[in-house]
């Protein structure tokens, strides 16, 4: 299944410009702790964990597993047009779990642990929105 669906212009605030600006470009970025030395999600200026302003940006591998999932039809504003979306959480490589679609996938073999990678879906505004479809086996 390969919906089109809409790309909103999220909401940019100081703390998570450089975020927004790396998906422009095609890179996902965590906020990552020096202290716990953990990434996290989702991009703040401070550990959720310890507190710490210790905070830097590392760049994802891009590649996680789905960690659940659900078909999504009852759907509204900037999504109103689009009949159907799968709602996902994808545990990333580097630990962080992540709220996202799934796209380009076909319907029969989706499946929770499967291997996915990120894709990036353009808002003409400067930014992207990061989501995953399943990686093709080689």
């Amino acid at each position: 299944m390969s919906a089109e669906l809409p790309a909103p212009v999220p909401a940019v605030d100081p703390e998570t410009q450089v975020f927004w600006d790396a998906t422009a470009e095609g890179r996902l970025l965590l906020s990552y702790c020096k202290v716990c030395q953990q990434a996290f999600w989702y991009p703040r200026s401070h550990c959720p964990d310890c507190g710490t302003d210790q905070v830097e940006w590392l760049e994802a591998s891009g590649r996680g597993t789905i960690y659940s999932y659900t078909p999504q039809t009852r759907i509204g504003g900037d999504y109103s047009s689009v009949d159907e979306l799968i709602l996902a959480y994808v545990e990333l490589d580097e630990g962080p779990m992540v709220m996202t679609n799934i796209v380009d996938f076909d319907p029969d073999q989706l499946t929770i642990g499967q291997a996915v990678e990120v894709t990036f879906h353009d808002t003409g505004e400067g930014s992207a929105l990061y989501r995953f479809r399943p990686v093709n086996p080689a």
